[in-house]
């Protein structure tokens, strides 16, 4: 018994010493600093037979080439949900990702699309510049958060305007509320 105190009390005062002397945010932020804009972050899947992509550091699954349809953000949600990619498995369980999702992506240092330096995303012209919705439900219940790729804007937009989706896979996700 004495034995088991004596781990119980080395492991907190270990995280106690590691805390104080801020080594334990040393090495979160020397993770973090290895995987934003580090060139390895995506990879495309061959699972989806390229037409996902992993992002390694939030380890989300993306479509590699948005919708290019416009929809209102009912459809949307519905449209995530019924999604298959990939042309020999066809796979379902994606959705519309979170706006911190959505943003994660986001490079403000470019602009059309302001998306990191040598993403693998397959884009139109036109898609580098859509807006695209989010499933987070804006403070007013008639409007949900956008980012617009363009220049890498985060805002709000009432759900009946018809504006693009980019799905996604993983992750904890929020059901849309209306």
């Amino acid at each position: 018994m004495k034995t088991k105190w004596n781990l119980l009390l080395a492991v907190v005062i270990g995280g106690a010493f590691m805390a104080a002397t801020g080594t334990a945010d040393a090495i979160n932020l020397e993770s973090w600093d290895n995987q934003i804009n580090n060139p390895g972050r995506f990879k495309v899947l061959n699972d989806f037979n390229g037409a996902a992509v992993l992002d390694r550091e939030t380890q989300l699954v993306w479509q590699r080439s948005p919708d290019r349809d416009d929809i209102s953000w009912f459809n949307a949600l519905a449209h995530c949900y019924q999604k298959e990619v990939g042309r020999d498995t066809r796979r379902k369980g994606w959705r519309l990702p979170t706006i911190e999702e959505l943003a994660s992506l986001v490079d403000t240092s470019n602009s059309s699309p302001a998306l990191p330096t040598g993403h693998p995303f397959t884009l139109t012209s036109a898609q580098e510049n859509f807006h695209y919705w989010s499933a987070t439900t804006n403070a007013s219940s008639g409007l949900a958060w956008v980012v617009d790729l363009n220049l890498g804007g985060v805002f709000g937009t009432a759900k009946t305007f018809t504006i693009h989706v980019w799905c996604v896979r993983g992750g904890q996700g929020i059901d849309g509320v209306q």
